[in-house]
């Protein structure tokens, strides 16, 4: 996992194994939302064998860049491994600067600079998951999950709550929220420049 200062900066790589604790180290990650052609969401319960938030409904899919990964490879790379998907149109960049914390009831911590994309699949496309991943996959209108989100305090992992709220504000249909440069991203996350030949 790759460790960032507060501007988002790259300050050192951890292996993921001993980095969420009661001080979890601010770290970069992604989180990842799923439409189908007509809005519908994807959302999926995390597997009960999840170290943090194991059994809560969240989003489609999250993840963390690997080092020297680009965000959009590895988002790429995770909807393939939990849920069988490929991206489909996208992913793009909607929320480049989103961070959070939060706590699980047992002191352990999430600390991440965790931007968030979008992707749009073929209706019909079949969603494959992986049990040791997630335990549960459904579809809900994104107007119906946003006011049961927002307003009748749906059970819902803490980033997605609060992701849900910015996304808001984005505008009611998911399908056409602006795209995000990727010059907003934190530096971390951002592509490495082009080498030109004699540089």
């Amino acid at each position: 996992m790759v460790l960032v200062d507060d501007d988002g900066h790259r300050i050192a790589v951890a292996d993921k194994r001993g980095v969420h604790h009661r001080r979890t180290p601010l770290h970069l990650a992604f989180s990842c939302y799923v439409f189908d052609p007509e809005g519908r969401l994807l959302i999926t319960r995390r597997a009960l064998g999840k170290p943090t938030w194991p059994g809560v409904w969240t989003n489609s899919c999250c993840g963390h860049p690997q080092p020297d990964e680009p965000i959009d490879v590895a988002v790429r790379r995770r909807l393939i491994h939990e849920l069988g998907l490929a991206a489909g149109d996208g992913p793009d960049l909607v929320l480049p600067q989103f961070r959070y914390a939060a706590t699980m009831a047992d002191g352990t911590m999430e600390n991440e600079l965790c931007p968030v994309f979008v992707t749009r699949i073929p209706a019909g496309t079949p969603v494959q998951p992986r049990t040791d991943e997630v335990d549960d996959v459904t579809w809900v209108a994104w107007r119906e999950f946003v006011h049961d989100v927002l307003r009748a305090g749906r059970d819902i992992s803490p980033w997605c709550r609060s992701q849900v709220a910015d996304l808001d504000r984005l505008g009611p249909d998911p399908l056409a929220w602006p795209t995000a440069p990727a010059a907003q991203l934190p530096p971390a996350a951002r592509p490495a420049p082009v080498r030109v030949a004699g540089d």
